[in-house]
């Protein structure tokens, strides 16, 4: 049977006079067709291999953001608390990654156009100052991570000291002011021992005049009063050499300021010496931007920092008294020594007694 349908199917194909049943010449029909037309073509319509990537791309981060909302739904029913700590954990993960990010920007710009720290603009030059800090403290938490099974130790030690290990980016609103206000007030507890340091050198100063106005400075300070610009302007020659300038000032007074500037002060002498020396330096160099920029083109929430970095705890106090309060703080700093070297000191008096205002 089979040969003979092939027998059949070569005499149609080469003409022969042989008639074929109906069978095969439906057959021959269809081979015929096929040959005209070509193979049948699939209905599906393939994409380039990029196209596929991406379209898989966004069929996994869909998924992916679903899957996110049904554990977050999950964790807000079940146990809200965690839920609270988990959502600033990773809100500060990626405020922390933004600041990495624009700090790497402004550093990248700085090294291409050959710029300097302290020729920023004031938000650059703030955004820095604030992250290098930010990095100290994580990488403190780095290192203490680093031994065998420590990273839960840490975790921890997290949850118990907030304050003392974590950056503002992880802490809760609350946290935010209760911690600043801890933070002043060991601050605030620095400053009589300051005020006692520089009754004790009052002798030592040789201008009988100065003498006189700084005795009468500091007991007004005691007694409460807000010392005037002109009141602290005129004792500038009393911190640029013996017995208030930098290179004469003893372990205790250094650490004294470093306590009222939120600086470590356990550290050597010649340490405390150049951080402060250091510290002073930034403030001044961002008081200059800062002017140069003026404080009306500050947010309510940037003047507040900036007063608070100066000295000022600016978490309840208005805006207006925060801008005014800023506004005599500049008209004092920019009247002092384009790098002070020999003001420094000054600069951390007139911190002190405006602080008091705190």
């Amino acid at each position: 049977m089979a040969l003979s349908r092939v027998c059949w199917a070569r005499a149609a194909l080469w003409g022969s006079a042989v008639t074929p049943g109906p069978h095969v010449t439906r057959k021959l029909q269809l081979v015929r067709c096929g040959l005209a037309w070509g193979a049948p073509r699939s209905s599906k319509l393939h994409l380039s291999p990029k196209a596929d990537v991406k379209s898989l791309i966004s069929y996994v981060v869909a998924k992916t953001k679903v899957i996110n909302g049904k554990y977050h739904r999950f964790l807000g029913r079940h146990f809200p608390r965690f839920y609270v700590m988990y959502t600033i954990f990773m809100k500060g993960l990626q405020m922390l990654w933004a600041d990495a990010k624009k700090a790497r920007r402004i550093k990248t710009n700085m090294w291409k156009h050959n710029i300097e720290f302290h020729q920023l603009p004031y938000r650059e030059m703030e955004h820095l100052r604030q992250f290098r800090r930010d990095v100290t403290k994580c990488l403190f938490l780095g290192i203490i991570s680093i031994p065998p099974f420590a990273n839960y130790l840490v975790f921890l030690l997290m949850y118990l000291f907030p304050r003392q290990l974590l950056i503002q980016h992880f802490w809760t609103p609350k946290q935010q002011i209760d911690f600043l206000d801890i933070y002043h007030a060991l601050r605030k507890r620095s400053h009589p021992e300051i005020l006692c340091y520089l009754e004790k050198v009052i002798p030592l100063v040789s201008d009988a005049g100065l003498r006189g106005h700084m005795t009468e400075l500091c007991t007004k300070i005691q007694h409460g009063t807000h010392p005037a610009v002109h009141d602290i302007l005129a004792l500038r020659e009393c911190f640029s050499n013996h017995p208030l300038g930098m290179k004469q000032l003893h372990a205790l007074q250094m650490k004294a300021l470093s306590r009222a500037m939120l600086l470590t002060p356990y550290l050597p002498s010649f340490l405390l010496r150049y951080r402060l020396k250091t510290h002073t330096i930034v403030i001044h160099q961002l008081d200059r931007a800062l002017a140069k920029l003026g404080i009306g083109q500050l947010s309510s929430q940037e003047v507040k920092s900036a007063c608070y970095l100066r000295g000022l705890n600016s978490t309840h106090i208005a805006e207006e008294r925060c801008r005014a309060w800023l506004g005599e703080w500049l008209q004092i700093s920019c009247s002092l020594k384009a790098i002070p070297r020999t003001a420094t000191w000054e600069g951390h008096a007139v911190h002190l007694r405006r602080g008091q205002e705190g």
